[in-house]
């Protein structure tokens, strides 16, 4: 029997859950040309405005002449290049950690964490809105895979009890659809006293949580004993591309040894790490971008509600619409791209059923005035989306 793709094809479309590939003309930025469309853009993870910022551009530069534009091997070859040492080590030095260690991607670095620590006769506890590279991980380990309630102490205290051989507690920082943060505390409390680790992928905190950008840890005072592995990607506020997982020597030495989409890929291009070394200088130096991206978050939480938008419980850049139908976010992120911005309807699977809506992330290269406009939009939008008018 042949494989059905149109019928899949044709029920995700009539379900209103198609998804299609925007094509971006531009460098990133808060003004992108999209499918030939000029657009005020409230949808990328560049929460710091460092994707097309010019030094960082210049580093990439200056590197690819150096270095050449490609890694050529694996790391374990002779793919580790002096800018991927160079970074590592900064990397450490923000996190406050003795190692870290570049993977290419973010997937790659959850996948390589998770499946060198734990498998046959280990547990391994999730939270059940952690990205999906975290679920994947967790399922291929082999080990014994389990959700707990989303950012719910309790409930993992209580899987914590059931849980055999090495135990690892897996959570994401800053959920990237709600844009809530994880209680760190209670639930590095509740690893602690069962003998567990917690590992932490924190790829929306780096750059906007914590009073030198160093994310979630550092926003709540924790340490390495707290949180044994620490996950980022370079890809989101960074400005360009590629993860870390920073820990201990022991941690870092099990990942070069057991972590397999380490071992078995080449290694990032070496101008690439020259443009996140120079990323992580404007991170450090420009501590005004952090402010100001806190101010534009406060005006648009304050707009948003007195328009009467049902927003969800973050102070991150990720400031989600609860739309709730899937045809509607659609129909709401269309009136906004007719007006000439583009904010992504997020629907499922990607979030649960019902709960489809408008991802809107701010960065700091917004202006006060962009997000006025898209407040303006959403103030005349909004209401032509009653349930009369779907």
């Amino acid at each position: 029997m042949a494989f059905d793709l149109s019928a899949r094809l044709a029920e995700r479309r009539a379900a209103d859950l198609y998804r299609q590939r925007p094509l971006l003309e531009s460098p990133q930025g808060p003004q992108v040309v999209v499918d030939g469309q000029p657009l005020l853009a409230f949808c990328n993870n560049d929460y710091l405005g460092l994707a097309n910022h010019p030094d960082v551009v210049a580093a990439w530069r200056a590197g690819a002449e150096r270095w050449g534009v490609g890694g050529g091997a694996s790391h374990l070859v002779i793919g580790h290049s002096g800018p991927h040492h160079a970074l590592e080590l900064a990397l450490a030095e923000l996190t406050g950690r003795p190692r870290a260690l570049l993977f290419s991607t973010g997937y790659m670095a959850n996948l390589g964490a998770v499946t060198a620590l734990v498998g046959q006769g280990d547990t391994v506890l999730q939270d059940r809105l952690n990205h999906a590279s975290l679920l994947d991980a967790g399922l291929l380990s082999g080990a014994r895979f389990s959700r707990y309630l989303h950012n719910d102490p309790v409930s993992l205290a209580n899987r914590l009890e059931k849980a055999t051989g090495n135990t690892l507690v897996v959570t994401d920082g800053v959920f990237s659809m709600d844009g809530d943060i994880a209680d760190l505390p209670a639930l590095a409390q509740a690893a602690r006293a069962k003998g567990a680790w917690l590992m932490v992928d924190d790829a929306h905190g780096f750059g906007p949580l914590g009073a030198n950008g160093a994310g979630i840890v550092e926003h709540y005072g924790l340490g390495i004993d707290d949180v044994p592995v620490l996950v980022g990607t370079l890809g989101k506020a960074f400005g360009t591309a590629g993860a870390f997982v920073a820990g201990s020597d022991d941690l870092i030495e099990a990942m070069v040894q057991f972590a397999r989409p380490y071992i078995y890929t080449t290694s990032q291009p070496p101008a690439l790490a020259c443009a996140t070394l120079k990323s992580l200088e404007l991170l450090r130096s420009e501590h005004w971008r952090r402010e100001h991206l806190g101010a534009l978050i406060r005006q648009f939480r304050q707009g948003a509600e007195q328009i009467g938008l049902q927003l969800m419980d973050s102070f991150t850049p990720i400031q989600p619409i609860l739309i709730g139908d899937a045809g509607r976010a659609v129909r709401l992120s269309q009136m906004l791209r007719e007006r000439g911005l583009m904010v992504t309807a997020i629907r499922p699977p990607t979030v649960p059923a019902g709960s489809a809506r408008l991802r809107v992330t701010l960065s700091a290269a917004h202006s006060e005035t962009q997000v006025q406009l898209l407040l303006n939009a959403l103030a005349d939008c909004y209401p032509l989306l009653e349930p009369s008018n779907a």
